[in-house]
């Protein structure tokens, strides 16, 4: 009915139709809407692009060019869930954009034990980027802890936009910084009693509590599955 009525409105001749901006975005967003409801791959690839893009200009400026080059370069994947977008004992060989879904970073210890070090979630820039960059094998694994829709570039795409667009790694540092960071352990302090520990997991990361498996939450505290069981059910 919504898009009824704004085929109604935009349709014949208006007084906006050859010079106001309002009939130009109202044409836009029926089309969008349009194509959203008879093509529904094509318009969740359009938002996912723009929500990447809308990421990388946060640092920085680039034009119309180069922004749909960058497009070019990028692939849709889906990673199900427990699925590794990069796996330890290999060389990383590609960069993500998570558009929906949690990655974790996770590592085994010498005694054997899974450890997770970190989630990822939308809007970020998921890699092993040291050795993507330098071409080595890693001892880490990228895995999904749920259902995943990525945009994805190879190591070829990647290095393109270096070598093609001048303004790229300036914007492509910062982007790789923030992502390192993110990978980065910023786990709990051990020192801290488990309870204060999982208080602060919930504090930090609100929207990960009923998304990611419990076994990877006690992980990534570093207490047993039963140990945070107890203590979700104490804080109650």
């Amino acid at each position: 009915m919504k898009n009824q009525r704004l085929a109604i409105r935009f349709s014949g001749r208006s007084k906006f139709k050859d010079s106001s901006k309002k009939y130009k975005a109202g044409r836009r967003l029926l089309h969008y809407l349009t194509i959203g409801k008879s093509h529904p791959k094509p318009f969740a690839k359009f938002v996912a692009m723009e929500a990447m893009i809308e990421y990388i200009l946060k640092f920085g400026n680039l034009n119309k060019q180069q922004l749909d080059l960058i497009k070019s370069k990028a692939t849709e994947v889906v990673l199900r869930k427990d699925e590794y977008f990069s796996e330890a004992g290999k060389v990383p060989a590609q960069v993500g954009f998570v558009v929906e879904g949690v990655v974790r970073g996770c590592y085994y210890s010498k005694e054997g034990e899974e450890i997770t070090r970190c989630f990822i979630s939308e809007n970020s820039l998921v890699c092993d980027y040291v050795n993507f960059e330098a071409n080595t094998v890693s001892s880490e694994y990228l895995q999904a802890c749920t259902d995943c829709k990525l945009l994805v570039f190879s190591k070829q795409h990647w290095n393109e936009l270096s070598q093609t667009i001048v303004e790229w790694d300036p914007i492509k540092n910062k982007m790789v910084q923030l992502c390192m960071y993110q990978k980065s352990r910023k786990g709990p302090v051990i020192s801290q009693n488990a309870t204060t520990r999982y208080l602060e997991f919930m504090n930090n990361h609100p929207s990960l509590l009923n998304r990611v498996p419990l076994a990877y939450i006690a992980s990534y505290l570093g207490v047993t599955q039963q140990s945070l069981s107890r203590i979700r059910k104490n804080i109650r």
